[in-house]
C-alpha cells in the first residue's frame, strides 16, 4: 500500500505554483486530470453580475497576462500530458475568450481531442450590444487513443450537458465555481472508482469534493492560500469514502 506520488500525499490539497509542484510528479502516475485554469482576463467588477456581495467573495484571484496566456497554458499542459498514465484522460475547462491559446497548447503537448463539450449555464453577464454568454467549453483529451477510459454511465452521452449553477447561500464564494454536480459527471465517465484525480487549479476545491463523492482519489495544488483553506475547511465536512489508497 502506498499513500503518496512522489513527494506528496494523496487526498491533499498543497499551497504553490503548480508549475513547480507539478515537475514532482512522476511520469504516468495520475488517472485523469480535471482543471478549470485561470483567467486571462481580470475579473474585477464582474461580482455585481452575479449577484455577490464583495465582502463575501474570497480575494486574490491569480490572473495570467493575455500576452503570457498562451506560453503559461502550454507549459501546464505539457506536464500534464507527462504525469498522465496512458489509459488517463483531462478535461480542460475555458471561456470562449481563451480557447485559441487553450487548443493550441493541447495539440503541441501531444493530446488527442476527442470531444469538445459544452457546459450550458441558466444565465449569463448582463451584456447590451453581444449576445449573452450563457455556456462554458469543457475539452476532452486523452493520451492514447486505444487506451482511454469511458464509462457509459448514460445510454446515450450528448456533447452539451446541462447543470445550473451553484449557490452557496450565507457562505463565502470563489469568484469562479463550477457545480460539483458536472464534476462529478465527468469524474465517473473518464476514470474508476479509487483512481487518482489531479487538478492543478483547485481554487475552492470542487474537484477535490466531488473525488470524495465519488469514491475517487485526489490531488490538487492551488496557489492561492486563501483558497487553500477555503477548501480544505470544505473538504473537512464531507465523510471520505476511502479508509485506504491501494492504487
Amino acid at each position: 500500500m502506498n499513500n503518496k506520488i512522489g513527494k506528496f500525499e494523496i487526498n491533499r490539497i498543497y499551497c504553490g505554483d503548480s508549475l513547480e509542484l507539478m515537475k514532482d510528479i512522476p511520469d504516468k502516475s495520475i488517472d485523469l486530470v480535471l482543471t478549470d485554469p485561470p483567467f486571462a482576463i481580470k475579473f474585477k467588477g464582474r461580482r455585481n453580475n452575479y449577484h455577490r456581495r464583495a465582502d463575501r467573495v474570497l480575494q486574490g484571484y491569480n490572473e495570467i497576462p493575455q500576452e503570457k496566456y498562451k506560453d503559461f497554458s502550454l507549459k501546464w499542459i505539457k506536464e500534464t500530458y507527462r504525469i498522465l498514465k496512458e489509459t488517463g484522460s483531462a478535461y480542460i475547462f475555458s471561456g470562449w475568450n481563451n480557447l485559441k491559446d487553450i487548443l493550441i497548447a493541447i495539440d503541441d503537448a501531444g493530446y488527442h481531442t476527442l470531444n469538445h463539450l459544452i457546459w450550458k449555464y441558466q444565465f449569463g453577464v448582463f451584456t447590451k450590444k453581444k449576445f449573452v454568454t450563457s455556456h462554458y467549453h469543457i475539452l476532452l483529451v486523452v493520451k492514447n487513443l486505444k487506451k482511454y477510459k469511458f464509462n457509459k454511465i448514460d445510454h446515450y452521452p450528448e456533447d452539451v450537458i446541462m447543470v445550473k449553477r451553484d449557490y452557496w447561500h450565507g457562505k463565502m464564494k470563489t469568484e469562479t465555481k463550477l457545480p460539483v454536480e458536472l464534476v462529478k459527471k465527468l469524474i465517473l465517465y473518464s476514470s474508476d472508482e479509487g483512481d487518482i484525480v489531479f487538478d492543478p487549479f483547485m481554487g475552492s476545491g470542487t474537484t477535490a469534493e466531488a473525488c470524495r463523492l465519488t469514491n475517487r482519489n485526489y490531488l490538487g495544488f492551488e496557489i492561492v492560500p486563501e483558497y487553500v483553506d477555503f477548501a480544505n475547511d470544505r473538504i473537512s465536512k464531507i465523510p471520505p469514502p476511502l479508509e485506504k489508497w491501494e492504487k
